[in-house]
């Protein structure tokens, strides 16, 4: 066992199958399933996706139930951290988000490169534009499953790329700076020496939790940063409380106050030196070019 996976849900039936899918060595290219195992952690959903579900993509993958009252993911993930089996860790914080077909061959390549690596996706919202203003202009879930109908994207996932845009925490394109992944990976040691994430963060969703993760992973002085060209996490809508929301209702302000009372003071977007490892599949082209809504 290679990699353990930590994905989180909460009340997304509907977008667990796709994101378990393309987790599973059904659909992920170049890779033996027996390398990576998936633990999928249901935080405290009113409806839950179940055991039997999470266990028909995989042998080794495990469903827990976090029977909690909280809104927020940190401590589901560092519990599934603790439970992880393998040497590294990959961590989704929110499981509406699909993977690109070769993440996980490139993920596992780039994890060898350094003795210290932080291996990092970008992040794509599937739909014309970013789903905050998506919403608004009428996307729901009823026009994204005909969008991924039309692309079969069960068979060839790069297809996620034409028909999506990038989310605002990924800049411009592969070459731009981001605040955070959606997908990442590093050692269990280092997640650990890291502090793991911050279980203060409270906030729906774990507010900046994440870009807290990130921000302080990639200013570690022994940390090596790689961001995987190519790949990338593509995001459901689902009602999330960040992603989903119409710009008006978004929780930007108070979370970046949560931030500032935990970390004492102001948030700032890193600027670390980044490897970057992968390719450039044709449907993604456009994304090297900063190019961010659909022709």
């Amino acid at each position: 066992m290679k990699l353990s996976i930590i994905v989180i849900f909460y009340d997304m039936k509907r977008e667990a199958e796709r994101t378990l899918y393309s987790l599973s060595d059904r659909y992920q290219e170049h890779v033996d399933g027996s390398d990576w195992e998936v633990i999928a952690i249901d935080n405290g959903s009113n409806d839950p996706i179940g055991e039997e579900t999470v266990k028909k993509y995989g042998e080794h993958w495990t469903y827990i139930y976090n029977d909690t009252n909280s809104v927020s993911p940190c401590a589901a993930i560092n519990n599934g951290v603790r439970k992880a089996s393998a040497r590294y860790v990959a961590i989704s914080i929110d499981g509406a988000r699909m993977m690109s077909p070769g993440m996980l061959y490139y993920m596992l390549k780039s994890l060898s490169l350094f003795e210290h690596s932080l291996v990092c996706s970008l992040s794509w919202h599937l739909g014309p534009k970013e789903q905050n203003v998506a919403v608004e202009e009428g996307y729901d879930q009823k026009l994204e499953d005909q969008l991924l109908e039309q692309i079969n994207w069960a068979d060839n996932g790069y297809e996620l790329f034409s028909v999506s845009s990038l989310a605002p925490s990924s800049g411009r394109g592969f070459f731009d700076g981001i605040s955070e992944s959606g997908f990442f990976a590093l050692s269990v040691s280092d997640f650990w020496g890291l502090g793991g994430y911050e279980e203060r963060f409270a906030a729906p969703g774990g507010g900046r939790a994440n870009i807290d993760f990130y921000k302080r992973a990639v200013e570690s002085p022994k940390m090596e940063v790689v961001h995987l060209l190519g790949e990338g996490t593509f995001h459901q809508v689902h009602g999330g409380v960040t992603t989903n929301v119409p710009r008006h209702m978004h929780p930007r302000k108070k979370n970046l106050q949560e931030y500032e009372a935990i970390r004492g003071e102001p948030y700032k977007k890193p600027e670390p030196k980044v490897t970057f490892i992968g390719h450039v599949p044709p449907q993604a082209r456009r994304f090297v070019f900063s190019k961010n809504t659909i022709d």
